[in-house]
């Protein structure tokens, strides 16, 4: 397969740069608002042929050069018996907060874990043309786990804070859980279609860079590590943390994508040719309409090498974003056939 993006992902020279845009399929397209009146997210996600539809609907719309399958970064949680329900973000009824609720929590087989994702993508990529690539993707292990002991999308996570100094072995304990479930999601989604995957450690900023290092850091290297061993390109995302982008790069991933508030100029010259970044556009520009899309996105080529790089938002587009400012950016990204 001759595609854009895995040919970036892999440090290659490209005739031009690839193009994908984080929550891409969503609710910016009136298409998709029009199916949201008719069923709700969690409708959505659990249902294969219309989250494979919605996973469709952007590229039907643009020439983008990836879709990342339509599920929500909660989805592999029910495979540990874990109820999540949505007002608008996650919410737990019972936060995980005790030992009890920490070492109760099964070891699912890989066949248990969001098995609705699994179809999805099996679905997307029988209806996808063979030079666009499909991209799965989960939590990172301290996202994931923000949001069990948390409860709830919360200012600054304390209760998920406080058990990291509270009781870090039961912390520990449960971010390792997190990395076997996630790998095996992670593999699972490239058995079924996935051409890469991304990792999105969301709150990786809540930490300094110690206690990030000491806390979350070795779980995100063995989830990376062990999706590398059964031969699946990663992108690793980091939101909020420009105090982490040393110790970030040096994790075991293809590619790296931060937000908006990262020099990526920089950060190609802290890395090996081969090792691919992505972003990283502040999506609100977008809000701004089409001129100033044009503007950020000629800006962003300009100081950024062309080898390695995959234009993206430096996080999800926005709900209100116009459908011509996505028209501009597509367009700045596919006329500048600057690849070398």
């Amino acid at each position: 397969m001759n595609q854009l993006l895995m040919r970036a992902l892999r440090g290659e020279p490209t005739e031009r740069r690839p193009l994908w845009i984080m929550r891409q399929a969503g609710r910016y397209l009136p298409e998709y608002r029009a199916l949201r009146r008719r069923l709700s997210f969690v409708e959505l996600c659990s249902r294969p042929a219309e989250a494979a539809e919605v996973t469709m609907m952007p590229l039907r719309r643009f020439p983008l050069d990836a879709a990342i399958v339509f599920a929500d970064i909660m989805s592999p949680v029910a495979a540990l018996g874990i109820d999540v329900d949505f007002a608008p973000g996650p919410v737990i009824e019972n936060p995980l907060r005790s030992v009890a609720d920490i070492e109760g929590l099964p070891d699912p087989p890989s066949e248990a874990i969001a098995p609705e994702v699994i179809e999805t993508l099996e679905r997307v990529k029988a209806e996808l043309s063979d030079d666009v690539a499909l991209l799965g993707f989960s939590a990172g292990p301290w996202t994931l786990a923000a949001y069990l002991v948390e409860g709830h999308g919360k200012r600054g996570f304390p209760a998920l804070r406080s058990m990291a100094f509270r009781d870090p072995e039961l912390l520990d304990n449960l971010l390792g859980r997190l990395v076997k479930l996630s790998a095996k999601y992670l593999v699972a989604q490239a058995r079924a279609g996935a051409d890469a995957v991304q990792v999105f450690e969301t709150w990786s900023g809540l930490l300094s860079a110690g206690d990030w290092n000491r806390i979350v850091k070795p779980h995100l290297r063995a989830l990376l590590d062990a999706v590398s061993e059964a031969g699946v390109p990663r992108i690793l995302f980091v939101q909020e943390a420009p105090h982490l982008v040393e110790e970030t790069l040096d994790l075991p991933a293809d590619g790296f994508s931060f937000d908006w508030r990262i020099d990526l100029k920089s950060v190609r010259e802290r890395i090996p040719a081969t090792t691919a970044i992505q972003g990283n556009i502040d999506p609100a520009i977008l809000l701004a309409g089409p001129q100033a899309t044009t503007a950020a996105a000629t800006e962003l080529l300009q100081q950024v090498p062309a080898t390695g790089h995959i234009v993206n938002l430096g996080h999800g587009i926005l709900p209100t974003t116009p459908i011509a400012s996505v028209e501009a950016l597509v367009e700045v990204v596919r006329r500048s056939g600057d690849g070398c």
